[in-house]
């Protein structure tokens, strides 16, 4: 191996690991949602973390992929995009510190939002750069590497919660803190990557559109692969469902926390790695397995909802363990598929138009809440589990690029 391929590896393997890692010490599902909630922010700032994060991040990829194809060298898009993230969770920790209330609840989701758009041009750039620097077969073990290794930082965040190593506010705004330096070292470590030139493409939004309908008239794969992840994003929602429908009552909202974000990242750890060397196998062989298992788990929390399964207090964390690792299959395999599928010139183009279609996806999962309050939380939980088995099914036809 050359030692620009070893230089490069390391590269991607460490600044993807610092940004993992922060990632999981902002999570808006859990961190976020519990420190506004202890600012006193109130339910309509808490509501509108998860949607602004993960749409956000999403929908203006179409936009940034016009943009991106103007430059030969697309490295400094993530280096930038991963600089303004660093502020912005800079600006999430000064709100904690210095805000409380609806005024907290205003700066901290305005910093969720340009977190994720900026997000959104790292998302892009990195499918492209990655395609670029480093080689088809070792992909999903380097992205897989570097999702175990942080797994393992944000593990031991779990656990400083879990025994209450610190008082949670101060753990939880230290943690903040240290997220944003992450961003920026990764942003540093990121500039080494020798990357090479690429064919400049000077497109109007007009000719983008128009070029973006004729690649999903014309490539059946990548149609399909769209309708997969869409089913497939049942994993990624799930989570707070199952939480709900065990309807236990937890006197310490802090373990409570640390015990979620624990299994979590333990998932991870333990998976990442492996499901990172399986994709490099097969991509579709990870997204069916991983559907069919998390449509599987669903359906065992379904059909035990009448119980008292769970309400025990292993019965939860096992069924979110391997709903967790499922969707961690899900994500590795997902991103590699989408990189190895397409070429060095529509690699950008077919990252913005999917993730575009799955932010819109992600908007109208938002309908399932609402959902729940009419029908209950069980029935929703059978629609997720029948859409992680169709998602599931679905990638077992899918062809490995």
């Amino acid at each position: 191996m050359s030692e620009e391929k070893i230089k490069n590896r390391r590269a991607h393997i460490i600044s993807l690991s610092l940004t993992k890692l922060g990632d999981g010490l902002v999570d808006p599902k859990l961190v976020l949602s519990w420190l506004l909630t202890y600012l006193g922010a109130g339910a309509v700032w808490v509501g509108m973390l998860v949607p602004l994060r993960e749409a956000g991040a999403l929908l203006p990829q179409l936009f940034t992929a016009v943009r991106l194809r103007r430059y030969s060298i697309r490295k400094w898009w993530w280096v930038i995009g991963s600089v303004i993230q660093g502020f912005a969770v800079l600006a999430i920790a000064l709100s904690a510190l210095l805000l409380e209330g609806a005024f907290a609840g205003v700066s901290i989701v305005t910093s969720v939002a340009m977190f994720a758009l900026a997000r959104s041009v790292c998302s892009v750039s990195y499918k492209d750069v990655l395609g670029k620097t480093v080689d088809k077969e070792v992909r999903g073990t380097v992205t897989g590497t570097a999702s175990s290794i942080a797994a393992f930082g944000v593990l031991l965040f779990g656990f400083a919660l879990w025994f209450d190593w610190l008082a949670e506010p101060v753990l939880i705004i230290g943690a903040l803190f240290l997220a944003s330096i992450l961003w920026f070292i990764a942003a540093l470590q990121f500039t080494t990557l020798i990357e090479n030139e690429s064919e400049v493409a000077n497109i109007s939004s007009g000719q983008a559109a128009s070029l973006y309908i004729n690649y999903l008239r014309n490539d059946k794969e990548l149609r399909k692969f769209i309708y997969t992840r869409a089913l497939l994003t049942s994993t990624a929602i799930a989570p707070p469902f199952l939480i709900l429908l065990a309807q236990s009552e937890v006197g310490n909202i802090v373990s409570q926390l640390g015990a979620l974000v624990i299994t979590s990242s333990f998932s991870t750890f333990v998976s990442g790695r492996i499901w990172g060397k399986l994709s490099d196998r097969s991509t579709r062989a990870v997204l069916a397995f991983s559907g069919l298992t998390g449509g599987f788990i669903l359906l065992v929390a379904f059909f035990t909802a009448q119980t008292d399964l769970l309400n025990t207090f292993w019965y939860l964390p096992l069924i979110l363990f391997v709903l967790m690792t499922s969707y961690q299959g899900v994500r590795i395999a997902r991103s590699i598929h989408l990189v190895n599928l397409a070429t060095e010139e529509t690699r950008a183009t077919y990252t913005a138009l999917s993730n575009t279609i799955i932010g819109i996806v992600l908007l109208g999962t938002s309908l399932f809440g609402v959902l729940a309050k009419f029908i209950g939380i069980q029935p929703v939980v059978f629609v997720l589990a029948l859409m992680s088995l169709g998602g599931g099914l679905l990638a077992s036809s899918l062809k490995n690029p």
